[in-house]
């Protein structure tokens, strides 16, 4: 019986059981169509990475003789659609049987649920074989828990899969090291170089603008710098456990005018794209602490990032579709402000988080949490719009991960499902963990004055106005505490300096 295999953008695992074995009568589908590429308004690296890496993953299975249709975004059969391109391929191949790998985005799962009885074959799907949990872990271990908590999930797969672990036990005594990994950089040890490969994709670039494909930011089509292989990717992971992880644990929270990369690894995307399984990293770094190549401050905070927060957020994400997105704990409903695609503002944290963001398509943990999501979350943005942004801006989003950092960690918009405070602070934490403000326009000491920074307007702006929904937060006893103590006209100052901002908010 002839099969029809398919092939997302997401599910580029070499290592997949399917491909195991030769099959004359198996033949997999790829493509690139305009609906992958419009749900939201993408950053052109972002296509050019999907499309570029799904070509390399064709070529490969071609190399080990396996059959595959490839539909490109500019092949005049191409519908552009994923159940019409399926229908034509089952029709043209006489296909008996049709298999996909479970999706990992909701939206994408229901597509292939709703119109699978129209293909008029026998229907299978299988797992992708990439996470280490299955999809409904995380409800499962807290169904009987108020409050959902990613520190005991993570201990739950620390001892399940026996990473940094002796005799049931944390190595070195504790689970967590996060307290150790909260650094300012100035300017020791040097950075290193950016040891991503490079590519020209002019071609593909061309074929993306001859289709009218609509996208955003900076297209560096002969000066890629993304993996598009898992050798690339490989490569790429050696490097950063090598050069990198040493200095990762101190400065990974740390934000430099100069220099956007500083330790960061720049593995989201192949993880995220599954050219790397999590298990190697993770291995990969554990292996590095016994050698003594890394200390175990910066292999464990690495390592809950991948085996404890990844995972997690996933299990967070299926334990809440369909209807995460419409939470909106705040009732926030201001528009994006056009700076955000543009970079042009006079708050320099902002300007440069947002410019790099659109030069590379990628942003640290911090600077999507605590200086663009913090803006965001104390100026009132609404967070669906602030979800679409992130999804369509950075080259390792897709909405699984994307969507409850969004909404839940970074805008509470969950109303602290996730996290156990909104994620919001001063212009104090942006100078203690970067040097922006040393530049800045604006004071950063200043609350009320003509240059005064706006997050701290803003930031007391936040709390006054929602402390119907804050005020018995118990992480939140000491600002709660200062905002009952505050002289009431430094408060109304403090108020009508912020509400300055948000009325102007497109010129700030």
């Amino acid at each position: 019986m002839k099969k029809l295999r398919l092939i997302l953008g997401d599910q580029l695992n070499i290592n997949h059981s399917w491909f195991e074995n030769l099959d004359d009568e198996c033949i997999y589908l790829m493509m690139e169509i305009k609906d992958e590429t419009n749900y939201v308004l993408h950053h052109i690296q972002k296509i050019v990475a999907i499309f570029s890496a799904m070509r390399s993953f064709s070529k490969q299975l071609k190399e080990k003789e396996h059959n595959i249709i490839y539909i490109k975004i500019d092949d005049k059969a191409n519908e552009h659609s994923f159940e019409k391109n399926i229908i034509n391929v089952l029709k043209d191949y006489d296909i008996d049987i049709f298999e996909y790998q479970q999706p990992d985005e909701y939206r994408l799962d229901l597509l292939f649920k709703n119109f699978q009885s129209s293909l008029g074959v026998e229907v299978k799907h299988v797992c992708s074989e990439h996470f280490l949990s299955p999809r409904d872990l995380v409800k499962e271990l807290f169904k009987d828990k108020k409050q959902w908590r990613m520190e005991e999930f993570y201990r739950y797969m620390r001892k399940k899969y026996s990473i940094l672990i002796d005799d049931d036990k944390p190595i070195g005594g504790k689970w967590n090291y996060d307290a150790d990994n909260r650094k300012r950089w100035n300017g020791e040890p040097k950075a290193t170089i950016d040891f991503r490969p490079t590519h020209d994709h002019r071609e593909l670039f061309r074929a993306i603008c001859n289709e009218k494909i609509n996208y955003f930011g900076e297209a560096q089509a002969t000066n890629f710098r993304w993996p598009i292989n898992r050798n690339e990717s490989l490569d790429l992971l050696e490097k950063f456990i090598e050069i990198d992880l040493c200095n990762f644990g101190n400065f990974q929270d740390a934000m430099d005018d100069e220099n956007w990369r500083l330790f960061h690894s720049f593995l989201s995307f192949s993880l995220n794209t599954k050219m790397l399984t999590p298990l190697e990293v993770i291995n990969k770094a554990e292996d590095a602490f016994h050698e003594n190549k890394a200390p175990l401050a910066a292999v464990e905070g690495f390592i809950r990032q991948i085996l404890g927060w990844r995972e997690y957020i996933r299990g967070v994400y299926w334990s809440q579709m369909p209807g995460y997105e419409d939470n909106n704990f705040f009732n926030h409903n201001k528009n994006i402000p056009d700076w955000y695609w543009t970079g042009k503002t006079k708050m320099r944290c902002l300007s440069k988080s947002i410019t790099q963001s659109l030069e590379n398509s990628y942003a640290h943990h911090i600077q999507r949490l605590m200086i663009i999501g913090n803006f965001s979350l104390l100026a009132g943005i609404d967070p669906k719009n602030i979800h679409h942004w992130y999804l369509g801006i950075y080259i390792d989003a897709f909405e699984w991960v994307e969507l409850p950092n969004t909404l839940g960690m970074s805008q509470y918009a969950d109303g602290g499902l996730l996290a156990t405070k909104p994620y919001v602070s001063s212009a104090a934490y942006i100078n203690k963990m970067s040097n922006y403000c040393s530049k800045c326009n604006y004071n950063y000491k200043e609350k009320i004055g003509p240059d005064a920074c706006p997050f701290n307007s803003l930031y007391w702006n936040f709390f006054d106005r929602h402390q119907d929904k804050l005020s018995k937060n118990p992480r939140l006893g000491i600002v709660n505490s200062q905002l009952k103590k505050m002289d009431e006209n430094q408060k109304k100052a403090i108020n009508k300096k912020a509400n300055e901002y948000l009325d102007n908010i497109d010129v700030i």
